[in-house]
Formats: structure tokens, sequence, C-alpha cells
């Protein structure tokens, strides 16, 4: 018989592994960060090690330890990455903030967690001193991300706080790989923000998921730009995934428009991305305007919010391979992934993209649905119920909570409204509390706006319930225009969009009223804020046509 526990290498799935490994085997690839100001930044693997030993080290000097939660407020950058590895090294927590965040929620985040220090980009300096003064925790404030050596007023850079460090002696690693790396909040759409904590272990396995050829493909040769925030769920991994792999990095910083991103793409010679809709559709539209036809982006991740058809249109028609994805901060994140299986790819070329848009099947998680008594539903793409999951990089309660968030049998309620089919794609119809229940049947918002955002005058468009004598609820539509259409050209544009939805949507979905504004509000993750339309709804705004 053969001995219990077998005879492999206790090896610790620990984060500094990762940046070890990218030092040891890729150590000259590149890492590329660009500045506020737009000047470009040329490092390499081998030097973000050592950066981030040095701040290891600096840290260590200071008392920081094993448990101490260390804040960030900042962009993708070298700098970042060096304090994200260099608090995770050497146990301690690093807490990643958004600064699209109000700094009420940010105060309230910063002590929630318990943060000890703040490093901040120079440009957000001003935010981090007032977040810092509501939080008193928060001893110290350093500076990074900025092409001078100098700090900021009273705040030194991240280049004098290493002065006099070597990290010859920074021993990284050698804890439990179910030790605390990371701490990200949700951003706080119903209620307070909720923390939740990733451990080395979860971190290391979503890595390993995320590279693999079912899900992003990536490989050393790559160069990947990680457009959504390292302060957005980890970067998507990428943060991770990317030195894991030794991939050439372009850290794009905080400029994200659809011009700043095409010139990096084309100047790096960036192959793979990965940003939520509204920053590809500002991305598409730039290149449009300026008859530009072809980008050297192989292959882009869009997630955060369903992709519209429209968009994935517009990208393919580029030469970029779209991979629509879905996932939650509580997900570690990324939990579905819309690649092509067999029995897909033998579908028509029609039924194809159908699947592409939907948000994809389980990468690293298990996933079903169930009814509201917590009954399973078949997989035939028609039940549709309350989405759970469970997995490795799945939460299972939030910080300072008392009890699970998980059910008795051990599954997580994403708080999502799905549907699987035979194939095992998932489609997400809406979020449980963002759809519209109208005499007793189920409207999904996110068809209704993906349906109109396929008319040529639409730039954003964006559906809420509103109550309802009769029905209990009906839906309303808010439209953002295209910057180029002429608003007075006469035109009753709340009937236009009426009868085109008519023609595409079941006719008891469309919506009763319909609003024109001039810009539809966008959260801290770069959603539409429906928390915000429906506070618009409520003091009583007119529909401008």
């Amino acid at each position: 018989m053969l001995p219990m526990g077998g005879r492999m290498q206790d090896w610790p799935l620990t984060v500094d592994r990762l940046l070890d490994g990218a030092a040891q085997w890729h150590g000259a690839t590149e890492i590329v960060t660009r500045y506020p100001d737009g000047s470009v930044f040329r490092s390499s693997y081998a030097d973000l090690a050592l950066r981030a030993r040095l701040v290891s080290q600096a840290l260590r000097k200071a008392g920081v330890g094993q448990g101490d939660v260390i804040a960030t407020l900042a962009s993708n950058s070298l700098d970042h990455l060096a304090v994200w590895y260099g608090v995770m090294g050497i146990g301690a927590v690093c807490h990643t903030l958004n600064p699209r965040l109000h700094d009420d929620q940010l105060a309230y985040i910063a002590n929630h967690a318990g943060d000890r220090w703040l490093f901040a980009d120079g440009m957000l300096v001003a935010q981090a001193g007032r977040i810092a003064a509501r939080a008193p925790g928060i001893g110290t404030i350093v500076t990074i991300n900025d092409p001078r050596s100098g700090g900021f007023g009273e705040y030194p850079h991240l280049d004098e706080f290493i002065v006099g460090c070597d990290g010859a002696d920074c021993a990284w690693g050698g804890f439990d790989e179910r030790l605390t790396a990371g701490l990200c909040y949700t951003s706080g759409t119903t209620g307070d923000p909720k923390g939740v904590a990733y451990t080395h272990r979860s971190n290391t396995l979503h890595a390993m998921n995320t590279m693999a050829p079912d899900a992003f493909a990536l490989s050393a040769r790559d160069v990947i730009m990680p457009v959504v925030p390292m302060y957005h769920a980890n970067t998507w991994g990428l943060a991770f995934s990317g030195p894991a792999v030794g991939a050439k990095l372009v850290m794009p910083g905080p400029q994200l428009d659809g011009g700043s991103l095409h010139a990096l793409i084309e100047a790096e010679g960036v192959t793979f991305a990965a940003g939520v809709p509204t920053v590809w559709q500002g991305y598409v539209d730039h290149l449009r305007e300026r008859g530009i036809a072809r980008t050297s982006m192989q292959r882009v991740v869009v997630g955060g919010s369903a992709c519209p058809a429209s968009l994935i249109a517009a990208l393919e028609a580029l030469g970029t391979t779209v991979i629509h994805a879905w996932g939650m901060t509580e997900l570690s994140p990324v939990g579905l992934v819309a690649t092509p299986t067999p029995s897909v790819l033998a579908l028509s070329t029609d039924e194809q993209r159908e699947q592409a848009l939907k948000q994809g099947r389980p990468i690293g998680i298990d996933a079903r649905i169930v009814d509201e008594s917590g009954r399973a539903l078949s997989r035939d793409g028609s039940a549709v119920g309350h989405l759970e999951v469970r997995g490795p990089g799945v939460i299972e309660r939030y910080v300072g909570h008392a009890h699970s968030a998980l059910s008795d049998d051990g599954w997580f309620d994403t708080g999502d409204i799905a549907s699987i089919d035979r194939h095992g794609y998932v489609r997400i119809t809406d979020r449980a509390k963002d759809i519209i229940k109208s005499g007793g049947e189920w409207i999904s918002s996110v068809d209704v706006e993906n349906a109109l955002l396929t008319h040529p005058d639409v730039a954003l468009a964006a559906v809420i319930g509103i109550a309802h004598d009769k029905w209990g609820e009906r839906p309303k539509l808010y439209v953002q225009l295209r910057p180029s259409l002429d608003e007075g050209d006469g035109r009753d544009l709340a009937q236009v969009f009426r009868d085109y939805l008519a023609a595409r949507i079941a006719r008891w979905w469309v919506p009763d009223e319909v609003e024109i504004i001039g810009t539809i509000p966008i959260g801290a993750t770069g959603k539409i804020d429906k928390k915000a339309l429906r506070a618009l709804h409520e003091a009583g705004s007119q529909p401008a046509y």
C-alpha cells in the first residue's frame, strides 16, 4: 500500500514565486510604463524584482510585518507592481484603493481594512491626504508613478523611501499559502463596500486558470496591456499571470482615452489587452473617426459588463479577436470565458456569434442556476435562475463578517440571473437587483440595451425598472447620443428608438419611457451606474424628447 500524502515536494503557492520565476527566466523582458505626463519609462522583470525587494526591505525596516495592511491609490505602472509584490512578498496585505470612489467611501474602506500605509500616485496626493486625514491608522504616505524622483511637499517619493536598502537581506515567502495576500472592496452599489481577502493560493491558482488556452491563452510571446486597473479586482489577475508567463507588460497609467490607448498599442506592439466595454468603445470610435482599419492587438478580453454585439463586430473588423468574459471581485475575479468548444465550432456562423455574446463557460469554478427555493435547474438554455458558483478562488466570507457568504451546501450566490445552455455557456440576463419584473414576467435590461446599441445614433443605453400601478414594474430607457448627431433634426427620437426596439425584441419589453440625457453616469469600475439613474428618475427628471 502506498503511503498517505504522496511523495511530492511541499511547494507553497505564494505569489512571490511568480515574480521570482519571471526575473530568473525572463529577466530581460520589458515592462513599459507610461507616466501621467505622457513620457515612457522602460524597465524589466529583473528590475521589478529588485525594486520590489527594496520596497519589502524598507517596509520591514519601518516595522511592517505579516498581516499589516498597506494601501495603494494608483494607476498601472512599474512602481505600483513593485509595491504590490513588495508588500505581498513579506506576508503583508496589499489593499488597492479605487481613486474613482468618493472620499466618504474611501475613508470608510481604509478604516474598515485597517490600512497602515498609503502609496499614492503623485497626481493623487491631494486625495491621499484627504483619505489619511479621515483614516487615522494611515501613518505614512509615499508617492509613486511620477518621472520625478523628488516627493510632493511633505510626502516622500518611493525612491527616497528605499534609500539605504539593497534587497540583499530581504527574504521573501516562507509562509503559508493561505495567508492573505491582497484585499479588494466591492464598489458598494448597494450599501457599504464589502472587503474580499485573497490568499496567495487563490491568486496563484486563478493566474494558472486564466493563462490556459481555453481562457486568455497567455504566453511569453505576448505583449500584455492591462487596461483594467490594478485596483479593479487584481487587474483581472494580469498582474500575476503576466509575470507568470514572462510576457512583456505595457502599463498604460491613467490615460485610457481611445487615442492614448491606440498610440501605445501600436508603439509597443500590444498583442493582448483587457478592459471594460466603455473603454473599448472609445478606442473603436477613435479609430473609426480617423479611418484606421487595422490594429496590432490580436486579442482583447472584454468584461465588467455585457459586451454589445456592435462592439464585438467593430473590434473584430479591426483584426482583433474578442474574448467575452465575466467575473466578480468575489471570484478573484474571472469566472466565465466565452472561448469556443468543439460543439460550438460545429455550429453555424450566426450561432457561434450568438455564443460569443454570452458570458462564457466556467474557468476554474463550478457553476449552477437555482430557483427561489434553491433547487438546481436544467442546463437547457431556457431555464432561468440565480447563478451560484464555488471554487478555490471564490469567497467564503467578507472581511469582518461573522457569517459565511455561502449557502448551506457551499455555493456563493453571485446576485446574477442567468441560464446555462447545453454547451455549458452561461448567459447572464441581468443582475438580480436590475432585472425588471413586469406583470409577473422578467424583462432583461441587458437584452434591451444591447438591442438599442446597434442603432447608429446611440452611444450608450441603460434600462432601469420603474414602478407601475398595473404591471408592478416597467422598463425606462436612458440614451446617450453619439456626439456627431444633430439633436435638432426634428425627429421624435423617443419614438424612433421605441420603433427600432419593437422590431428586435418582444413588444411588451419595449420601454414606455425614453429619456435622452447628455451623459449616462459611469461608476467607479467603468460600468453604467444604474443606482445614479434610479436617483435621477426619483428626482423627477423629464425626458429631453
